[in-house]
């Protein structure tokens, strides 16, 4: 059983809600990564550190206790699924941040620079998807 949508969202609010309470922060996860790298190494860099780690043993934690892993063939587009991620990385510095930095926290904050970057980002996605179906 794949955790439903819906429970799946609650669970990505709370963490969110939680993050914004504990630490006062808003989760981007491209910010995260970036201050783990060095030279702009962050001196907190314990709760980055434990975020990243949580959401790597996130899924793999479901799997286990569900006995399914939710990922389809992935091993057949590894090349591919690196220039995504490549091509990803390069959005995320361009777009200053990324899908959960703006799409999710920057909109619950009502941010008009979020609310542009994450329907730029909708509509490149739905752009590709169209072209890749229909045009390749």
């Amino acid at each position: 059983m794949i955790v439903p949508g819906l429970i799946g969202g609650l669970m990505i609010g709370l963490a969110v809600v939680f993050m914004m309470a504990t630490l006062g922060r808003v989760v981007g996860i491209s910010g995260i990564v970036d201050s783990l790298i060095p030279p702009r190494m962050a001196p907190d860099k314990i709760w980055r550190l434990t975020f990243i780690a949580g959401l790597l043993l996130g899924p793999l934690l479901v799997a286990l206790a569900t006995g399914e892993s939710g990922i389809g063939r992935v091993a057949d587009h590894v090349p591919l699924a690196v220039l995504a991620g490549l091509l990803v990385g390069v959005g995320t510095v361009i777009g200053s941040g990324c899908t959960s930095g703006h799409g999710v926290c920057g909109i619950a904050r009502f941010s008009r620079r979020s609310l542009v970057a994450t329907g730029v980002f909708m509509v490149a996605g739905i752009v590709t998807v169209a072209i890749m179906r229909h045009v390749i």
